[in-house]
């Protein structure tokens, strides 16, 4: 599945599905067959981290 390119377009997309439908990123990336490794790189070079605790990014 695509998912958007644009790093705060990806942080707002991500989020609303942490939100509604997945309980862990890991859940998340397992389903929609994404690299969780590119999604952290990708957010974190533009100041978002993930936050297990809250399932969101920051």
């Amino acid at each position: 599945m695509s998912v958007p390119n644009d790093p705060v377009i990806l942080f707002s997309y991500l989020n609303t599905l942490l939100r509604d439908k997945y309980p862990s990123l890991d859940s998340l990336c397992e389903d929609m067959e994404l690299s969780k490794e590119e999604i952290l790189q990708k957010l974190s070079a533009v100041g978002f981290k993930y936050d297990e605790d809250k399932n969101c990014f920051k």
